[in-house]
């Protein structure tokens, strides 16, 4: 049986990286961007490939999600496969499949291909974010380095979620929306000519074949869970969105079961024992909610409300992403000095500042600024706990188990989006027609009340066909739906704030592991 300490006391045995490990991150980095870019970069894609492509309502919809159900569902087995073949070795197999994809999905000639190029496309990005993390584990044995090498690469995904309005609003310009797809091409071949040379493979000395019906069970758990969310989110508590969720969470409890039962399982349930392992989950679970809850509302209040082009509202992100950039290096050389568990609590309180500025945000033209400042610094707070959770995560897993590990906390991160946009966004739409309801006689205007009390976008693209003055109302209700939200994810920060300092309160400053952990009480992980 092996301890998280004497895992802990191995690690920083190790020798410390050199040029050769950082540069190796430099090429980690890569795919990483790549991910990010490819959730945005869509959205300004949209509008030309429906204008080609002609898709319906259902399948503009899939054409959106069917990259994030995959990812999602595949990460676990992802992360595992990666253990037992070599991470390198799945990196560069998923990297080819993610590039020859992306030239299938830009040469796509109707909406149902681009459909199921999206879908393999998560597949393939299944495969990249947990080998990019497990193998920096495999590079960075020192634990300070570990960790700010772990800072760096979480933010490498928002920065390329930030520059994703950036480069679309460019390529558009000059080509057609398949160029939006084709930017992975040159990234993958940098990848495939870099990662043999600077990357070190890694596989479990000891392991099983595959579980297959494990595979299937993670699969039945995670993906009606997600699109039960998702649907949620869209449509409301319909009575089919429950049952699927119902649905998934009794093949997550059947697949909990197997789990336990294995000699070799899919995903390892003792991790769960380690109580810096579970903590840590939390609170990038519930970080990532109220994140992605205002996000959503933060970008569309900059072009509905603020009126800024798609590109324009690309380039105010770019201060929030410079924000959570700084926090991601910032945190982990803070927290070798402080207790990581405070340095989490610290930033997740003065994020809830920036929930406090978007709460007060208005229609007027200074609203553009309060929100970019506000926003910055929830982005200081989602940084902060994308760098140290992250580590804390990976920290707590023994070697052959980090790919396990790391898949489970992007898993985490993938269910706490869909539910911030779920929940938080279901609020927002809940205020604005309220307000709207409330504010606008259908009397007066009984043609455009279903148009007003869909939605900002249906009112915004009605525009001149609506009467004078119903567009503002229609602006303040959004408003209105964006402070009460900011409001509600605010004092959710806050209380993880204080959760974060209570259950992270034994882990010690980074690189101080050897000297406390065997101090610590109730810790260990059998594994």
């Amino acid at each position: 049986m092996v301890s998280l300490n004497e895992v802990s006391g191995s690690r920083l045995a190790r020798q410390r990286a050199g040029i050769k490990e950082w540069a190796g991150l430099a090429v980690l980095a890569l795919p990483t961007v790549l991910l990010g870019l490819d959730v945005t970069i869509l959205y300004l894609a949209l509008p030309a490939l429906a204008a080609d492509l002609q898709p319906s309502s259902t399948q503009a919809l899939w054409i959106m999600d069917a990259y994030g159900f995959m990812i999602a569902g595949f990460l676990i087995t992802m992360g595992t496969l990666g253990d037992r073949i070599g991470r390198r070795r799945l990196l560069m197999i998923g990297a080819v499949g993610f590039g020859i994809t992306s030239v299938i999905a830009a040469y796509s000639t109707n909406a149902a291909m681009l459909i199921a190029a999206r879908a393999l496309l998560g597949v393939a990005g299944a495969t990249l974010m947990p080998s990019t993390l497990a193998l920096i584990s495999n590079m960075f044995g020192d634990v300070r380095q570990r960790a700010l090498a772990i800072g760096v690469w979480a933010t490498m995904f928002a920065l390329g979620m930030a520059l994703g309005p950036v480069v679309g609003g460019v390529l558009l310009e000059r080509f057609w929306w398949g160029s939006a797809f084709l930017v992975a091409v040159p990234v993958v071949t940098v990848l495939l000519i870099a990662a043999p040379i600077l990357l070190p493979e890694y596989r479990a000395k000891r392991s099983g074949p595959l579980d297959f019906t494990s595979v299937l069970l993670s699969l039945a758990a995670t993906l009606p869970a997600v699109y039960g969310v998702k649907e949620i989110a869209k449509a409301g508590l319909e009575p089919v969105s429950l049952l699927v969720l119902l649905l998934g969470g009794v093949m997550a409890l059947a697949f909990v079961r197997r789990q336990k039962r294995l000699a070799d399982p899919l995903l390892d349930m003792r991790l769960f024992g380690s109580r810096t392992f579970s903590a840590a989950l939390i609170v990038l679970l519930v970080g990532l909610v109220g994140v992605s809850g205002v996000m959503l509302l933060v970008t569309q209040y900059l072009q509905l409300v603020a009126g800024l082009t798609p590109l324009a509202a690309g380039l105010w992100m770019g201060p929030p992403a410079l924000m959570m950039v700084l926090a991601g290096i910032v945190a982990p050389l803070i927290a070798r000095r402080i207790r990581p568990g405070y340095v989490v609590g610290a930033a997740l309180t003065l994020s809830t500042l920036g929930y406090w500025l978007l709460a007060s945000v208005d229609v007027n033209s200074s609203g553009v600024g309060m929100a970019i400042a506000g926003f910055s610094l929830v982005y200081l707070g989602l940084g902060t706990i994308a760098a140290l959770g992250t580590d804390l995560v990976v920290g707590a897993a023994p070697s052959e188990k980090v790919g396990s590990a790391s898949a489970m906390s992007e898993m985490v991160q993938e269910l706490g989006v869909a539910l911030g946009v779920a929940l938080l966004g279901s609020l927002a739409t809940f205020v604005y027609r309220a307000q709207v309801s409330a504010t606008i006689a259908e009397g007066e205007i009984a043609e455009a009340a279903d148009i007003v009390e869909e939605s900002l976008w249906a009112t915004v693209s009605a525009g001149e066909s609506l009467p004078a003055g119903v567009l503002l109302e229609a602006q303040q209700a959004f408003t209105a739906g964006l402070n009460v939200t900011a409001t509600v994810g605010g004092i959710a920060i806050l209380a993880l704030a204080v959760v974060s300092i209570v259950s992270l309160r034994h882990v010690a400053a980074i690189g101080e592991e050897v000297q406390e952990h065997s101090a610590e009480k109730g810790e260990p992980c059998s594994l």
